[in-house]
């Protein structure tokens, strides 16, 4: 199954994505809201959300299901996305592009095209016929996906019973791409062809506490194995950088595409804070991905939609002389997509001002 057929994400789960900063309790509709918006090629579904909704997670208690439409829960450019309001509540609907007619009770139907000669055509209701590679993906699916497969962050014990790099073919010290080479500390009874080759990377603390809690991988390269045993022999199939003898061989997973994530927020309230940026980006913000010091433990969950709250530091006080620490400020949302023991991965969905190094991030 191709990576683009895992991309066509359930509407209803994945239209809660991220749009403008509001954080009340109840559903906010944007003030200047359209009726209707036709679905682009191009489009995200969190673009798609910002439209209509200042609190986009809450789609599910206004998407209104229309058992006319065969699965309703995907959308394809040339759909319509309509609201309407019901007893002063809004709704939101899908009208297929190919449906002929419109199947959301109060809301006007668009003319019927006319032909080049100018007969008027009767549409009929038909099957929407498009692959779900042409769904509309939830996010960038560029944005992610390194993160999702490769071995990222470790903790010490997974690298110290790693195998690793002993010598390359001929004495070779220096592996490139296509060089043999040999390794040990392998488990002989795994049946596994392929890895990722890291070095232990920067220790990533807690701000508060110091707690290490874990190291970032840096990210080598990739082998297959061609011979098991102690010593094993292996070749480079990629490289990144040089890869030297020490270095940690990881058991590659099977790629099974993007998941289907749930944001949603979490149930109790947590902070946390933004601890690292695997790219090293030196400016922080929508759609950068970044390291949180929150992880499983805390009960972190993929999907989880976290507030960013802006460190302002302190400032001198000109009366009493002294130094106090000024309120947090919103900066933005992110969303939890891949979790460890303790760390986990977000990306940035809004952002409204720079986002820097130990911002919090908390419940919404």
């Amino acid at each position: 199954m191709s990576l683009l057929r895992h991309r066509a994400i359930p509407l209803i789960l994945m239209m809660l994505l991220i749009g403008p900063l509001a954080w009340a309790d109840e559903v906010q509709v944007r003030p200047d809201q359209p009726e209707r918006y036709v679905v682009q090629k191009g489009d995200t579904l969190w673009d798609i959300a910002t439209k209509f909704l200042q609190t986009p997670w809450h789609w599910p208690r206004i998407w209104k299901i229309n058992e006319q439409i065969k699965n309703p829960h995907l959308i394809y450019p040339g759909d319509v996305i309509v609201m309407r309001w019901v007893d002063g509540k809004p709704e939101l609907a899908l009208l297929r592009a190919d449906s002929g007619q419109p199947t959301v009770p109060g809301v006007p139907a668009e003319p019927a095209p006319l032909p080049s000669d100018g007969r008027t055509v009767k549409l009929s209701p038909r099957i929407h016929v498009s692959e779900l590679e042409a769904a509309i993906p939830t996010i960038p699916p560029d944005a992610i996906a390194p993160f999702l497969s490769r071995p990222m962050i470790v903790g010490k014990r997974e690298l110290d019973d790693a195998g690793y790099v002993t010598v390359g073919l001929d004495d070779r010290i220096a592996l490139a791409d296509n060089s043999e080479f040999y390794a040990r500390g392998l488990k002989r009874n795994a049946e596994q062809e392929y890895y990722y080759i890291v070095r232990q990377g920067k220790a990533l603390r807690h701000p508060d506490t110091n707690e290490l809690l874990a190291y970032e991988a840096q990210y080598l390269g990739e082998a297959q194995l061609l011979e098991p045993g102690d010593p094993a022999k292996l070749i480079v199939t990629k490289v990144a950088q040089e890869i030297l003898p020490t270095d940690r061989l990881m058991v590659a997973p099977k790629i099974a595409g993007l998941p289907h994530y749930y944001p949603h927020a979490p149930k109790n309230k947590v902070r946390g804070y933004i601890i690292n940026t695997p790219n090293a980006i030196s400016e922080i913000g929508s759609f950068t991905v970044v390291t949180l010091s929150l992880g499983e433990r805390e009960g972190i969950e993929e999907g989880h939609v976290l507030r960013i709250m802006r460190n302002a530091g302190t400032h001198r006080d000109p009366v009493r002389r002294r130094d106090y620490k000024l309120p947090d400020e919103q900066s933005g949302l992110l969303m939890v997509f891949r979790t460890f023991e303790k760390v986990s991965y977000g990306l940035i969905m809004n952002s409204i001002r720079p986002v820097n190094l130990n911002d919090a991030v908390v419940t919404p």
